[in-house]
């Protein structure tokens, strides 16, 4: 569960990116990103333990510097890492936290209830900003897709669920969303848990959620948001295996740049 603020609204921005984000100086995202944990005066900590490239976590560290930030690689390769004392000092210095691509399970099977991911959520329930992209992304909910069919449609064993990082609550994450075709999967994870929205990301798009509750799309794609709150009947738990699941009142928004989204009063807005 996500840590209580200390104080009303002290809570830091939660920011998941679909993937393939422009890797530029000039990146909207990532230059939002960095201006948003404090500009010159920001401190962010690269965490790269979703790759298996050396060259992963370098590069954002780089760019992030390229774009006036002070950052570092935060290298956890093991859960033995979760528990160094110096690891968690290093992430206490942050003003935002950034984790990359990679695979989503490598990521939640070495963080997952270690000290470092109580930090995290602490830093985050404290006002410092996380972000993270495709499997960065992925993990930052309570409850996390871990792999599934590709396809429009629900089916029963469509999606593999783990248990998140934990930041919100309020909604499931799906990235790469309409490159690959992911709405059948982000359907048959609402139908196990109508109680999040569900927020399939396109790439080089982000869902910046502020602690206000309010979810503003920046990129060049979009944010497909699914609500469930008026789900009215599901037959999820009697299809056969792998037979196509029957949802009846789901309401559908689909977000471009600045489009907006409560995901505690479940309100679209776009100006």
């Amino acid at each position: 569960m996500p840590s209580t603020p200390t104080e009303q609204l002290s809570r830091g921005f939660i920011i998941p990116i679909g993937g393939a984000e422009g890797k530029g100086r000039k990146s909207p995202i990532l230059s939002r990103f960095a201006k948003l944990c404090g500009g010159k005066d920001a401190r962010i900590m690269v965490i790269p333990t979703a790759s298996l490239l050396d060259e992963t976590g370098p590069l954002y560290e780089e760019l992030f510097k390229s774009m006036g930030a002070k950052s570092m690689c935060v290298p956890i390769e093991n859960r033995e890492d979760c528990f160094d004392t110096e690891t968690l000092r290093v992430l206490g210095g942050a003003t935002g936290i950034f984790m990359t691509g990679g695979n989503q399970l490598r990521l939640s099977t070495i963080l997952g209830g270690t000290p470092a991911a109580r930090r995290i959520r602490k830093m985050n329930a404290e006002g410092i900003h996380v972000a993270g992209t495709s499997a960065g992304a992925a993990i930052i909910s309570e409850h996390m897709i871990a792999s599934g069919r590709s396809g429009a449609s629900p089916r029963e064993s469509g999606v593999e669920l783990a248990p998140g990082l934990g930041l919100t609550n309020r909604v499931i994450v799906d990235q790469h969303f309409n490159q690959r075709q992911r709405m059948g999967r982000l359907l048959a994870a609402l139908s196990f848990n109508p109680f999040a929205c569900g927020i399939g990301i396109d790439e080089n798009t982000a869902a910046f959620i502020g602690p206000d509750g309010w979810l503003e799309v920046v990129g060049k794609g979009t944010v497909t948001v699914v609500d469930p709150a008026d789900l009215r009947h599901t037959s999820m738990s009697y299809v056969r295996k792998s037979q196509p699941v029957t949802l009846i009142g789901l309401k559908l928004h689909v977000l471009a740049d600045g489009g907006r989204f409560n995901i505690e009063t479940r309100e679209a807005h776009y100006e």
